[in-house]
């Protein structure tokens, strides 16, 4: 009965939280109501259109557009970095008022939202390793791999000629990323939208262009289907205004123009001591996030270890069904449910940082409960047997000869299940997480220099892992000699 009780008063604590977090989140929506501030999710992975520069601002062409037409038409918004799926994603649970992200205006799309008037006109091109005079047109494609960014004018065209030229396609959900597979040879082209890959190839990302653009979509403001439609006209308002104006020229000119500016100049130690404080910052909420989450998974661990290794029946499968459903679901799969698919079901808004600590909490508290049930099952039950003959209670000989025991078992399997939490948090970039691993994948957006980047990330990752490893094997010697 105790146990039950104990169960029930940490559940109810951690349901306040999630009550309590998403009320202050509601709140803060109802104080804000009287002037509204608009949540924008985009990408920052789309350079020249969405990226951040060394200063850590958004910038680009979508984001300076989106920042002289507020001003223009005298409304606050919020940028949400994402990535451009989990944007896409973020709009249909109504996670955020609008998206701009390089989006192609298309029919499907139109089906789920309603666009703005067109602010650029794209088109696809294909482009090869800066080293490649083999692939000169679609023709030499055949029987070969081709790079595509999922959700994006090039993934389309792919798709619509990879029959007839009898290539393969291999999408990837940035745009470094498939660069790279070109580069490495894995691909020997790719499909980018031409501002795009334009703006790459003068930043110097090791590719160049083979073909002329094809016709291609246009790019627009999107907002939920008959939602935010004053935010929509406000948009093609403020876009007729700047274009009026000069400003649009201006600010595209800055990005794609003659006269824009290059990092492809900068030196290796140069880059990665302009990228040093954003990788620190992303370190500073991997360990955040690793810290806080598993706090809660060793919560819920020992309730449901308790319950596992518990008397009743009950219980037992309670604990059962939490660690094989907690388990036995993909961490990225997890992370979409809570943060897309349950607000898209019940109608309302989950912060991310709620989301982040619940996807790592309960899956960590999974494996948690399972350590502690085999560190307690360890210990001989001939201990218990003769404690229980000796008269002591179930629950004291519990606590008093067989706990201390187990946790000298359970230690190493607690550290280890700290080093996996800690590079977990990087799956949950896929949500918009800015932890360490994003942090890179925002630099090498800007600066294409994937090899000294993810070396940097590498580096600062066995650094902390090996750290908090040492300390954690002190505190086992401790811990056993005591």
């Amino acid at each position: 009965m105790k146990t039950t009780k104990v169960s029930f008063f940490v559940l109810s604590l951690m349901l306040l939280l999630v009550t309590g977090l998403s009320g202050w989140a509601g709140a803060a929506d109802a104080e804000s109501n009287t002037s509204k501030t608009y949540v924008i999710g985009t990408d920052i992975t789309f350079a020249p259109f969405e990226f951040q520069d060394v200063n850590g601002d958004f910038v680009g062409i979508d984001m300076d557009l989106l920042d002289a037409i507020a001003k223009d038409q005298n409304f606050k918004y919020q940028i949400k970095a994402l990535g451009f799926n989990a944007a896409v994603q973020a709009l249909e649970s109504n996670q955020v008022d609008g998206v701009i992200a390089g989006m192609s205006i298309t029919d499907e799309r139109k089906q789920k939202f309603d666009f703005s008037d067109s602010y650029f006109d794209s088109g696809v091109v294909m482009g090869v390793s800066a080293n490649n005079d083999t692939v000169k047109s679609y023709e030499d494609l055949r029987g070969k791999k081709v790079a595509v960014k999922t959700g994006t004018e090039g993934y389309t065209f792919a798709e619509s000629i990879a029959s007839k030229y009898g290539f393969t396609i291999v999408p990837f959900d940035d745009s470094s990323q498939m660069y790279d597979d070109v580069k490495t040879g894995n691909s020997v082209a790719c499909f980018e939208d031409y501002p795009v890959l334009a703006y790459g190839v003068k930043q110097n990302n090791g590719l160049k262009t083979v073909t002329e653009p094809e016709i291609g979509g246009s790019y627009g403001f999107a907002v939920s289907k008959g939602k935010n439609q004053e935010l929509l006209q406000m948009f093609n308002d403020g876009l007729t205004n700047i274009k009026a104006n000069g400003e649009y020229k201006r600010i595209t000119e800055t990005y794609v123009g003659e006269n824009a500016s290059t990092t492809a100049n900068m030196g290796r130690w140069e880059l990665v001591q302009k990228s040093l404080p954003s990788l620190i910052k992303g370190l500073g909420n991997t360990l955040l996030y690793t810290i806080v989450s598993l706090f809660f998974a060793f919560i819920l661990g020992l309730i449901f270890g308790f319950m596992k290794v518990g008397q009743n029946k009950f219980l037992r499968g309670v604990a059962t069904v939490f660690v094989d459903v907690f388990r036995g679901i993909p961490l990225i799969v997890l992370a979409f449910f809570i943060y897309f698919g349950i607000p898209q079901a019940l109608g309302f808004t989950m912060p991310l940082f709620l989301a982040a600590i619940l996807t790592l909490s309960l899956n960590a508290g999974a494996y948690v409960t399972e350590i502690i049930r085999g560190g307690i099952q360890s210990i001989d039950r001939g201990q218990m047997e003769a404690a229980r003959s000796l008269g002591i209670p179930y629950r004291k000989a519990m606590m008093k000869i067989v706990i201390p025991q187990a946790i000298r078992v359970m230690i190493p399997s607690f550290i280890n299940q700290m080093v996996i939490t800690l590079k977990d948090t990087s799956i949950l970039s896929v949500i918009g997480l800015v932890e360490l691993t994003q942090s890179g994948k925002i630099v090498i957006a800007r600066t294409f220099a994937s090899f000294d980047i993810w070396l940097t990330v590498a580096i600062m990752y066995l650094i902390v892992i090996i750290t908090l490893t040492k300390i954690a094997d002190h505190l086992e010697v401790k811990v056993r000699r005591g």
